[in-house]
C-alpha cells in the first residue's frame, strides 16, 4: 500500500488527505498546530479547518516534519506558498530520492519573484527536479471534501512523474489531466489570485456584471503576458489552471481572494480583513510578487499593479478603477500575439 505525507493541514490539505485516505492509502498529515495533530489522531477530525469532515481512520497526524516526509512513495505539500522555502528547507534531508513531490501551493515568491518550482529546485537538492509536479485549478477544497466533480491538472517535467500523481489522485469525482508546462501552471495559479481581489472590489463598489466580466478577461491578458515571459505555452491559460481556475476564484463567495477585494471595495481596511480571518488569502502577499516581477519583465500589468496599490499604498478602490479605465487604449491582445 502506497504511503503518502501531506505537508500542511489547512482546508486543502485536509481535503485532500482525505480524498487519497478513502483511495486506501496510507496518509500521514503534518500540522503546525498541536491541537490539530490531537483532534485528528483522537477523534477523526480537525478542529480549525473542514472541520465537520469525519476523516478515515488510516489518516495519521503529527507535528514532525521527518515522520510526515520520510519513507513517503509521495509527499504533497500543501503549506502557503509564502512559508514555501522556510518549511521546504526544513523537508531537506526527510525526503526519499525517489519519492515523487506534488506541490498545490499558489504563489510567487515575494523577495525573489521565484515561482515554487525554482524554490524546490534549491531547497530540495535530493529530490529530482524531474519528481516535481504541481497540482492546480479550479478546486475549492470544500467542495472537494464533499466528494463534488471537481479537474484540475497537474504538471511535470517527467510524463511519468506526473503520469503517477495523475493515478494517485483520480478518483471518480476527481479528475486529473496533465501538462508539461511547469512554468504556465504554476503562473496561472498565482495570478488568478490577485484578479480575484480585484473582481471582489469591483464588486465591492457596485460596478456590476459586465466590470466584472471586463476584469476577468483582461486579467486574463495579464496573465498571459506575465507567463509569456516566463517561458510559458500560452495555450495553457485556456485550460484548467488559467481560464478554470480564474472564473471560479473571481465568481464564487467561496473565493478567500475575492472576500478580501469585496470588503476593500465596501470600506474595510485590510487590517479588519485579516483580523477576523485564519485563513490565508494568497493574492495580498502575490500581488507584492507580482508587481517586483512584472517591473523586472516590462510588463505593464495595471490590474495587478492597482490590486498592489489597493493593499500596500493604502489607495481606494474607487480611485484604482477610475485609473483603470483611464489607461491608453490599444489593440486588445497586442502583447500575446
Amino acid at each position: 500500500m502506497k504511503k503518502i505525507g501531506i505537508i500542511g493541514a489547512g482546508n486543502w490539505g485536509t481535503a485532500l488527505a482525505a480524498l487519497l485516505a478513502d483511495k486506501g492509502f496510507d496518509v500521514t498529515i503534518w500540522a503546525h498546530e498541536p491541537e490539530v495533530v490531537r483532534e485528528i489522531t483522537a477523534h477523526h477530525r480537525n478542529p480549525i479547518f473542514l472541520s465537520t469532515l469525519n476523516l478515515p481512520n488510516n489518516i495519521v497526524a503529527t507535528t514532525d516534519l521527518k515522520e510526515a516526509a520520510k519513507d513517503k512513495e509521495m509527499v504533497v505539500f500543501v503549506a502557503p506558498s509564502h512559508i514555501a522555502r522556510a518549511l521546504s528547507k526544513k523537508l531537506n534531508g526527510h525526503i526519499d530520492p525517489g519519492t515523487i513531490f506534488v506541490s498545490c501551493a499558489k504563489g510567487i515568491e515575494v523577495e525573489t519573484g521565484e515561482l515554487l518550482s525554482d524554490i524546490f529546485a534549491e531547497t530540495l537538492p535530493d529530490v529530482p527536479k524531474d519528481n516535481l509536479c504541481f497540482l492546480s485549478g479550479p478546486s475549492f477544497a470544500y467542495e472537494v471534501a464533499q466528494k463534488l466533480p471537481t479537474a484540475v491538472v497537474i504538471a511535470g517535467k517527467n510524463g511519468a512523474a506526473a503520469k503517477k500523481a495523475q493515478e494517485t489522485f483520480r478518483t471518480d469525482h476527481f479528475m486529473t489531466f496533465t501538462s508539461e508546462d511547469v512554468v504556465g501552471v504554476q503562473v496561472g495559479g498565482a495570478v488568478k489570485n490577485v484578479i480575484a481581489i480585484a473582481c471582489g472590489a469591483s464588486d465591492g463598489l457596485g460596478y456590476g456584471h459586465n466590470a466584472r466580466a471586463a476584469t476577468i478577461t483582461r486579467g486574463l491578458y495579464e496573465m498571459i503576458k506575465i507567463g509569456k515571459a516566463l517561458g510559458s505555452n500560452p495555450l495553457t491559460f485556456s485550460g484548467l489552471s488559467g481560464i478554470g481556475d480564474l472564473i471560479l476564484t473571481c465568481t464564487s463567495e467561496l473565493s478567500r481572494n475575492r472576500t478580501v477585494g469585496l470588503k476593500l471595495g465596501k470600506g474595510m481596511s485590510l487590517d479588519e480583513i485579516q483580523k477576523g480571518s485564519k485563513q490565508v488569502a494568497e493574492g495580498i502577499s502575490t500581488s507584492k510578487a507580482i508587481q517586483k516581477l512584472v517591473h523586472k519583465l516590462g510588463i505593464i500589468a495595471p490590474i495587478c499593479t492597482e490590486v498592489y496599490n489597493m493593499i500596500f499604498e493604502g489607495k481606494s478602490p474607487k480611485a484604482a478603477a477610475i485609473d483603470l479605465v483611464k489607461i491608453e487604449l490599444h489593440g486588445e491582445l497586442r502583447s500575446i500575439i
